[in-house]
């Protein structure tokens, strides 16, 4: 007896707190994926990194050995000072000298890079003016572009999502589940070979050392705002038409993010994908439950004030009922 009491206060406790729950297991969820992706990386890239710190090591043994004349503390003082220039996107290398990074289109593609939050880190501002203006025009910048595209995408549902599914339920009768579902595979196939599988091919065709699964990394790493800067377009020697090969990528790094998020918005407007999200929202007080709290309410007020007045009214009425007059013949003790 008692353990089905128990038994049954714990469902009931679990029934009345089910959003709790279901927010508890996504926060642990979450944290064991973060978990999951450190081991993978750790396991995957540790190796490579032993193998390229020993490769350096042996290098600059062999170096210093061929070069006596040279000290290890000046050399170590030369390749701080190169790696700090490289860090900031600037190479002593005699091929890349012809590159620069400031010109016009290299500023254009960095401005759209810090607006987006795409921020790939290859170039940085130099001097504390530059780096004032970048906070500056980063506050004011990110908030406008999200509402511009906002606006964008907000345009663009009506015409490639929402009118479609409704012309396919309404004309065909098919279900609007079923329709929202089969659009959204469509949109996502199509997105991907427009803005993956074909840029990446394009890339691969342009850059030198870019093979085509580093090109699509590419366009993965861009279009998902990562922008981790290991690769970056435009940025080889001999590379061709440079000026109008960043405004290409500039313009193709905007439409993307577009697409992006017009993909992005149709999956969350899936009847399957709101039904998931509410699982863990907290739960809002219908306007029927605030209506009929309110309802309880006042009939309980109600019926204490008229308790309260009935009350009153007992105190103050006579015990004896004394019958009203209208002459003087009325009046029993005359008669």
């Amino acid at each position: 007896m008692l353990q089905s009491l128990a038994s049954n206060s714990c469902v009931r406790l679990i029934q009345s707190h089910k959003s709790t729950w279901y927010f508890a297991s996504l926060v642990l969820g979450y944290i064991l994926y973060l978990i999951f992706g450190a081991v993978v990386f750790s396991s995957v890239e540790l190796p490579y990194e032993d193998q390229l710190r020993q490769e350096l090591r042996a290098i600059k043994k062999q170096f210093l050995q061929e070069n006596e004349c040279l000290s290890e503390e000046r050399l170590e003082r030369f390749l701080k000072k190169a790696l700090e220039a490289s860090n900031y996107g600037v190479s002593i290398l005699n091929n890349a000298s012809a590159n620069w990074n400031w010109d016009f289109t290299s500023a254009l593609f960095f401005a759209s890079t810090v607006l987006s939050t795409t921020g790939y880190g290859h170039t940085a501002p130099l001097s504390d003016g530059g780096k004032a203006f970048c906070i500056i025009y980063s506050v004011i910048g990110i908030p406008f572009t999200l509402l511009f595209l906002t606006a964008v995408v907000q345009r663009i549902m009506v015409y490639s999502t929402r009118r479609p599914v409704m012309y396919f339920h309404q004309q065909w009768g098919i279900a609007k589940p079923l329709v929202a579902i089969v659009h959204a595979s469509l949109l996502a196939t199509l997105a991907v070979s427009c803005f993956f599988l074909i840029p990446a091919a394009i890339f691969s065709a342009l850059e030198d050392n870019w093979n085509f699964l580093e090109s699509f990394y590419f366009c993965f790493i861009s279009l998902s705002t990562i922008g981790l800067g290991d690769y970056v377009p435009g940025e080889s020697v001999n590379q061709r038409f440079r000026e109008l090969y960043k405004v290409a990528i500039t313009v193709y790094l905007i439409l993307g993010l577009i697409v992006m998020l017009v993909v992005l918005e149709t999956f969350c407007e899936l009847q399957q994908l709101k039904q998931l999200r509410k699982m863990f929202y907290l739960k809002k007080e219908k306007p029927q439950d605030r209506l009929a709290i309110l309802e309880h309410d006042h009939l309980s007020f109600t019926t204490v004030s008229k308790r309260a007045s009935g009350q009153h009214e007992d105190k103050i009425q006579p015990f004896v009922g004394v019958p009203t007059l209208r002459s003087p013949n009325d009046d029993p003790m005359i008669q």
